[in-house]
């Protein structure tokens, strides 16, 4: 069960569920992959609804990864996605806001 105070998002794919998260390592390589100068701009995109296909399939990917999947994004595109594309492009936002989000309004200090 995904945990979501601890950015986990939950996916289930080809009929075993998933947890997802964005670690540090899962954030480096996606920012590595994407076709967006930062993570910012990702966000951006996301927010305004100008994302693509290969945005999510990045997302998806890198949460997977982060929550300990081996697979590769490859694998992705023969997959099966419970909720198809649209729940595979919700997943990838809640985790852009979960990892960027501070549980409770909280701020560290930094």
């Amino acid at each position: 069960m995904a945990n979501p105070w601890a950015g986990e998002v939950a996916l289930e794919l080809n009929g075993t569920p998933h947890v997802l998260k964005l670690t540090l390592g899962a954030l480096a390589e996606l920012e590595d992959q994407l076709a967006a100068g930062s993570l910012v701009e990702l966000v951006q995109r996301f927010e305004s609804g100008a994302f693509s296909s290969s945005d999510v399939l990045a997302l998806v990917c890198a949460g997977l990864r982060g929550g300990g999947w081996t697979g590769q994004q490859a694998d992705l595109l023969t997959a099966d996605i419970a909720g198809g594309p649209v729940k595979a492009a919700r997943v990838a936002a809640q985790l852009l806001a979960q990892a960027f989000t501070v549980p409770g309004g909280q701020h560290d200090g930094v």
